[in-house]
């Protein structure tokens, strides 16, 4: 059995792990604490959020570091508010028995006065989000000329939340001779530019396959009819009484309208989206951390960075765009060791992206049936008779009121007793559920392939964008929801390749897409889009032939080791 006391580590630091109740390193922590340690070689880090991460690199920098120096030597990036809290105070923990070491956070949201304030006291580590660092930069308050380490913390993150100028800005002023380590769950080309422009010949540390999911995450999907996806959702809490999950949506109406419904039908849930102050975010979340609320219901934005252990359920009510936030979703449970389950609900024509997802998480996705009533009632009788077994009974309170329980209830007997109190809590169920539908597609409806579905109400286009453009699915939607004002554009099959990419959308707007997308750029580019006209072979019509061969360079491309 590998240890920390086996690293290398100091009895100070081994004492306050022993406080914390570590007693055996994650796979990542073992793998990267003894190469910090023992290297100043630049790292890139792979491995998914909940993974012990903050301890595989603040342990050694914090070995490494001089407490007798006031000045910055590690630096710390990450994407929110919540994780650059929650960093700085995991680091702190850890230098409990190291006198001298000072860690202090500085973020948005937060007074900037108080900040340049800590900062006066010459902290040997900041942990902070770029918008604030750059921010504190410009205002001339960090100085980096001492800085030795540069850990750069959930990167991907980072670059899907746009801080792309702020790092380029913040990593260009950093010296030169020091030791950057970054840290990200999957490896977009974003991340890979920042690897090759900023860090010195990175050698790479991984934990499982690259982007790939949780090896404790359990993957599932419903397939129901899109107006039926509420209804699916309730069931699923139903068969699970004692959820504690995430409920992701796809924008803040959404959100605001499902966790309202939620709460309406007597769950335990609220929202979290971008309308919501600091103070009423802290508040739900607070709720939520102590498990008041059992569904947060959430956007992908508002939900980065958050820090909730013992998740069991991630559920997307609707699939991401892009393939790798899948990933990020899922990876929020199934954390230290423990199981957790991910899962999707989706329609007919989404069948596609979920064989898109296995081979990116090189997971098996397992199709579910949405249960039914007799199900859902025997799940919460089974659980209500857990529940009163297993209370505790405060006989010394409840004393006094016996006797007059006893000469109410008299004229039952044991089993007419069970009954009617079961019944009590029972009977909403029974009442709900007597005539309830069944939600899952037909074995007819459900082998409807996924072309011949998208045929009927969407639209297939050419784009003469792609990868080598920087072009994802997200930024694809982006492009075109920016160009075609009015109502959000619902799309289908997103199929990005290296030159030019295929998409689909709703039939109705084709037009509109024909006429607004006309002189639409990207990154400088002139947009050409077209109309593509499937052949019988299924590929697009002959007029983009070259698409089989950029499938054929990209599935070579897999196949190489990746050069820094």
């Amino acid at each position: 059995m590998n240890t920390f006391k086996k690293m290398g580590l100091t009895p100070e630091l081994l004492h306050a792990i022993e406080d914390l109740g570590f007693t055996e390193p994650t796979p990542i922590q073992q793998k990267a604490i003894p190469l910090i340690l023992n290297s100043a070689t630049d790292y890139v880090v792979l491995a998914q959020t909940g993974t012990g991460k903050t301890a595989a690199y603040g342990l050694p920098v914090l070995q490494l570091g001089d407490p007798d120096l006031p000045q910055l030597q590690t630096l710390v990036l990450c994407p929110t508010r919540e994780l650059c809290v929650q960093i700085s105070t995991e680091i702190t923990r850890f230098s409990k028995y190291m006198p001298g070491n000072s860690v202090t956070a500085v973020y948005g949201g937060a007074s900037i006065q108080e900040q340049i304030r800590s900062l006066k006291s010459k902290k040997q580590i900041v942990v902070g989000t770029p918008g604030r660092v750059l921010d504190l930069i410009n205002r001339k308050v960090l100085d980096f000329s001492s800085i030795r380490w540069l850990v750069l913390d959930e990167a991907d993150e980072m670059l899907n939340m746009g801080f792309k100028d702020d790092l380029d800005a913040i990593l260009e002023k950093t010296p030169k001779e020091k030791q950057t380590l970054l840290f990200s769950a999957t490896m977009p080309n974003e991340v890979t530019k920042i690897a090759r422009t900023y860090m010195n010949s990175p050698e790479e540390i991984s934990v499982g396959k690259r982007n790939s999911g949780a090896d404790n995450v359990t993957h599932e999907y419903y397939m129901v009819q899109a107006k039926d996806r509420y209804a699916a959702l309730k069931r699923i809490a139903d068969m699970n009484p004692s959820i504690y999950g995430i409920v992701f949506c796809r924008t803040r109406i959404e959100t605001k309208e499902v966790a309202e419904k939620l709460m309406h039908d007597g769950y335990n849930a609220d929202a979290l989206h971008g309308d919501l102050s600091q103070s009423q975010r802290d508040y739900v979340m607070s709720r939520f951390r102590m498990k008041n609320i059992q569904m947060l219901v959430a956007t992908d934005v508002a939900a980065r960075g958050l820090d909730v252990h013992d998740l069991t359920h991630i559920i997307n009510y609707n699939l991401p765009d892009d393939p790798e936030v899948y990933v990020h979703r899922s990876g929020r449970t199934g954390r230290a060791g423990k199981n957790g389950i991910a899962v999707s609900l989706v329609h007919v024509k989404e069948s596609g992206r979920i064989r898109e997802l296995e081979r990116i998480t090189t997971k098996q996705f397992e199709r579910k049936q949405v249960p039914g009533g007799r199900e859902i009632c025997e799940k919460q009788l089974i659980n209500l008779v857990d529940k009163v077994k297993s209370t505790q009974v405060d006989e010394v309170n409840i004393e006094k009121y016996l006797p007059a329980i006893y000469e109410k209830l008299e004229l039952l007997d044991r089993e007419e007793l069970i009954k009617h109190f079961i019944s009590v809590e029972f009977n909403r169920f029974l009442e709900y559920y007597q005539d309830a539908p069944d939600l899952n597609l037909t074995s007819k409806s459900s082998k409807t392939s996924t072309y011949q579905k998208s045929e009927e109400s969407f639209t297939r286009f050419h784009i003469n964008l792609g990868s080598k453009q920087n072009l994802s699915a997200s930024s694809l939607i982006a492009l075109v929801n920016r160009s075609c004002p009015g109502k959000r554009i619902e799309f289908g099959k997103i199929e990005i390749l290296r030159k030019f990419s295929f998409f689909e959308v709703e039939q109705s707007r084709t037009n509109q897409l024909l006429s607004d997308m006309n002189n639409a750029h990207y990154d400088g580019i002139p947009v050409t889009i077209e109309v593509s006209v499937p052949s019988k072979f299924g590929n697009s019509n002959t007029s983009h032939t070259d698409a089989g061969g950029d499938r054929k360079r990209m599935a070579g491309k897999k196949k190489r080791v990746r050069k820094w």
